[in-house]
């Protein structure tokens, strides 16, 4: 399978509380739900075509349990395409601290997660898709184990909040593979990994 992340984010970079149901208070950050009607119908049917081709989920755990609490209960959310794409497919869970997942088709990956993607990844099918998840997301992207990234970029600045790439951490190349603004201006930008930048030398 292809390993596929899509990420919201701000043009300075947060993905920190996006969505109607943040309660993502972590470091005194006040600024949630800065993507509630972002985008316009074109990119909501693009997301949730996305989840519906998905063979599989990967999530870090607090993602996990957002959406478990969110599209694996609420009768309406479970009835949309993505609830339905998300409770058929096997969802799995990097963490060393979950022990009863509820979501049925949910496993926990233990012990080295390196080793549990590649063999993931080995499996047939065509995309293990990674939605939020941005601590997961750093650690694939470093580990070489990211094959394609989809961010929608909403044109917002907070000047607050967890940011998908850090201040100061690993480099990485990025090839652009498709990108559009949608009526909304929300950028969505492909992009897979092409290795180490080039940088000019004094």
């Amino acid at each position: 399978m292809k390993l596929t992340t899509m990420t919201q984010v701000t043009l300075d970079g947060v993905m920190q509380g996006n969505g109607a149901t943040s309660d993502d208070r972590r470091d005194g950050f006040t600024r949630g739900g800065w993507a509630l009607g972002a985008g316009d119908d074109e990119t909501r049917d693009l997301i949730t075509r996305t989840y519906e081709r998905a063979d599989a989920f990967l999530f870090g755990r607090r993602t996990y349990e957002l959406f478990a609490g969110s599209w694996g209960t609420v009768d309406a959310m479970r009835a949309h395409p993505i609830g339905v794409a998300l409770e058929r497919a096997p969802k799995y869970v990097a963490s060393t601290t979950l022990e009863t997942p509820t979501w049925p088709r949910t496993t926990v990956l233990r012990g080295d997660l390196a080793d549990a993607v590649h063999e993931l990844k080995a499996a047939p099918g065509g995309e293990l898709q990674v939605h939020g998840s941005g601590v997961l997301v750093r650690w694939l992207l470093e580990h070489d184990l990211v094959d394609e990234l989809t961010l929608l970029v909403v044109p917002v600045v907070l000047g607050q909040g967890s940011r998908l790439f850090p201040e100061n951490g690993p480099d990485r190349a990025l090839d652009l593979v498709g990108s559009r603004v949608d009526s909304k201006g929300v950028t969505i930008q492909v992009y897979r990994p092409a290795g180490r930048p080039h940088y000019a030398h004094a």
